[in-house]
């Protein structure tokens, strides 16, 4: 591999692994440019036409067909695996056994075993790995958990944690693997991933969680014509396939402070293309932070004279984290959203990769070990809907990068 440049490369051309082609086509153009040369090199897909279309449209060097012709290049140095969570864990120990440096999307893999076998893989590698929890790099998300850690919003009460998608919602969307797999690798897997890590990032480690309930609202999908992109965007058949898992799943948390957490999920919610919604209630206030607005933040603070209390809207720009230097307009109220996230968090990866010193306190991503006990939170969250929403203990959690 080179040690003058860093050749990149995205395992999946679907419509997250675009979002990962792009990102790193931005990434060299934020902030100052202490970045080795990145030279975009290739996309790869068992489906021919999308690798050959993506990396056209992003400009990379070539398109693969194969994950390990990827494993295999001299000159890959980093590769995003951005396919169906089963395969993560062939590929990703693949890419780590051939010295690359890899970011796999969340959930880490299909199976807790599977995942701590990633880990393990990762902790025995020279290279570094990391888990796409995009949300992290989050200015607004960045900037209640530091208002929870300096103490501006006093000891937390509760948490709550909602995110609404609707990519599912029409009957007709044709039938993937996202909707096949035991009852909590749906909905709860795909979005409630990323909200479920997001409580513990906000609010400390969970304890326990409780109340687990599913439910599918569609129980049967079309059979798709060619291949499926994306959240299921295919022509389909009149042949129809049962779905296996979730479109709605809801639970609760304990954390060791003695908080409480509520979290809701589904990809069934009409209207809600990406609806997460993430609020802290402390002693001294609250705040709430919402993707559909994901350039303000709202905040309540329980001082003054009471008839001039409420909340108020947070303009965030460059006084909040990950803003300041990192894009040609940093003003706050200007806005950004998830594309911008994802070009973050490749650049922090890309970072990391070349040595480079973090420049705040926070980490820049999360690690296979986080990957690790989210899968646990999740799976114990599946097993309190087995028990009828009885309550299930969630082992203390090594997570160095939280």
């Amino acid at each position: 591999m080179s040690t003058s440049s860093l050749g990149v490369a995205v395992i999946g051309a679907g419509m997250a692994g675009k979002a990962h082609a792009a990102a790193y086509r931005t990434a060299p153009t934020l902030f100052e440019s202490i970045l080795p040369p990145v030279r975009l090199v290739s996309i790869a897909d068992v489906y021919e036409p999308a690798a050959r279309a993506a990396a056209t449209r992003y400009g990379y060097e070539r398109h693969d067909t194969s994950w390990r012709a990827i494993a295999a290049a001299d000159d890959i140095d980093v590769v995003s695996v951005v396919v169906a969570n089963a395969l993560h864990r062939e590929i990703v120990e693949a890419l780590l056994d051939a010295g690359k440096h890899v970011l796999c999307e969340k959930p880490l893999s299909d199976t807790i075993e599977s995942a701590q076998a990633m880990a393990d893989a990762a902790h025995a590698a020279s290279s570094v790995a990391r888990v796409g929890f995009t949300y992290r790099r989050a200015p607004g998300i960045a900037y209640i958990r530091e208002l929870v850690q300096t103490g501006v919003l006093g000891s937390v009460h509760h948490v709550s944690g909602r995110y609404w998608a609707d990519y599912a919602a029409d009957p007709r969307a044709a039938m993937s693997w996202r909707f096949r797999g035991a009852p909590g690798t749906g909905a709860l897997a795909d979005v409630g991933s990323h909200v479920s890590y997001l409580m513990e990032f906000l609010g400390g480690d969970v304890t326990a969680v409780g109340g687990g309930r599913f439910s599918t609202v569609i129980a049967e999908r079309p059979k798709p014509l060619g291949a499926v992109s994306g959240h299921g965007n295919a022509s389909v058949s009149d042949e129809y396939e049962t779905v296996e898992n979730d479109d709605y799943a809801t639970f609760n948390l304990s954390y060791a402070s003695g908080a409480a957490g509520t979290v809701e999920v589904s990809r069934v919610a009409a209207g809600h293309p990406n609806g997460l919604i993430l609020e802290v209630f402390g002693a001294n206030g609250s705040a709430r932070w919402e993707q559909e607005r994901p350039s303000e933040l709202q905040l309540f603070l329980s001082e003054g004279p009471a008839a001039q209390r409420g909340f108020r809207r947070v303009n965030l720009g460059n006084d909040h984290p990950y803003v300041a230097g990192g894009a040609p307009i940093d003003v706050a109220g200007v806005g950004f959203g998830q594309n911008e996230g994802f070009a973050f968090q490749a650049r922090a990866f890309l970072e990391e990769v070349a040595g480079i010193p973090e420049a705040d306190s926070l980490p820049r991503n999360a690690s296979f070990d986080d990957g690790v006990h989210n899968m646990v939170m999740l799976d114990a969250v599946a097993r309190s809907a087995a028990l009828e929403g009885a309550s299930v203990p969630i082992p203390t959690a090594v997570t160095a990068t939280r």
